[in-house]
């Protein structure tokens, strides 16, 4: 590793950045020294802008573009000490999209698709309380409070803790896990039984059961999370609740899914349907069928 690398390293860790936020700044100054040939300590803000525009010209995803952004102006800004407002690089604007949400009976399908009780156990704790992958990844033994029907999340993301529900199904499918597999320290163990089970690993075995269940729509870990917070709206949650349950910190972010569950949608009545109620009222059928 590089004296400059390690100086970038050590930075991210003073202000006790995210690992994963570590990982992808790294990777940003790399991919950008890479492009020039050259140590990024000898590039300018030019490069950086030229390397961005690259980027567009690529197609990357406007996340990757906003994330590289953001990984060069702390290089610049903290690691070499260069005097650079960050509002001199535009930040990208991402469209917003809806998520995929599945319907009950969707993950019904899903569910009895899974073979293995480990993928089964692990898949149903990311739709039951609304975990995201890595959180699901993460949980030790001692996080699943039986007495008080409550799953611990320790550091999710912006490191904070916080308590979700435990299903009384999910809680016997975990029961049945652990008496075939006796995990010791994680709940859900990688190959090295004193690591957890990675992201990307769950990430894949979601993906080969989302092919072989074909349900026209392509289910992840995250899209387990985004049907939870749905149904739970749907049955009447309120937001500040749901907010506290995925652990966002801004309840823009969770009113998203106010846009997204169909049976709220289709319970909301139209004023049309107001203005023509009543026995005495003239409905559109009853007029005149002439030109408009």
């Amino acid at each position: 590793m590089t004296p400059l690398r390690q100086r970038l390293l050590d930075d991210l860790r003073m202000r006790n950045m995210s690992v994963h936020t570590q990982n992808a700044y790294v990777r940003a100054v790399a991919q950008f020294a890479k492009h020039f040939n050259r140590s990024p300590d000898q590039l300018t803000q030019e490069h950086v802008r030229e390397y961005l525009l690259h980027l567009i010209r690529l197609g990357r995803a406007w996340d990757t573009y906003n994330q590289t952004r953001c990984g060069l102006h702390f290089f610049f800004r903290i690691t070499l000490g260069k005097d650079w407002p960050l509002e001199q690089l535009p930040c990208a604007k991402i469209p917003k999209r809806l998520p995929i949400v599945l319907s009950r009976d969707e993950v019904r399908q899903f569910f009895a698709t899974i073979r293995r009780l480990k993928a089964r156990a692990m898949l149903m704790t990311a739709y039951a309380a609304g975990l995201r992958a890595s959180e699901v990844c993460r949980l030790r033994l001692e996080d699943v409070d039986s007495k008080r029907m409550l799953i611990r999340v320790r550091q999710g993301k912006g490191q904070k803790d916080r308590y979700v529900m435990l299903s009384p199904v999910l809680l016997e499918t975990l029961r049945v896990y652990w008496q075939k597999h006796r995990p010791a320290e994680w709940l859900f163990p990688g190959p090295d039984l004193s690591k957890p089970v990675g992201s990307i690993t769950f990430s894949r075995v979601c993906a080969k059961i989302s092919d072989r269940v074909s349900l026209g729509k392509r289910v992840t870990p995250h899209t387990l999370r985004h049907t939870f917070a749905t149904h739970v709206l749907e049955d009447g949650v309120d937001i500040r609740t749901i907010q506290a349950l995925l652990g966002h910190r801004s309840l823009r972010t969770t009113a998203l899914y106010t846009y997204v569950a169909p049976e709220k949608v289709a319970a909301t009545k139209s004023p049309l349907d107001a203005l023509f109620a009543g026995p005495t009222s003239n409905t559109p059928a009853s007029a005149d069928t002439g030109d408009a």
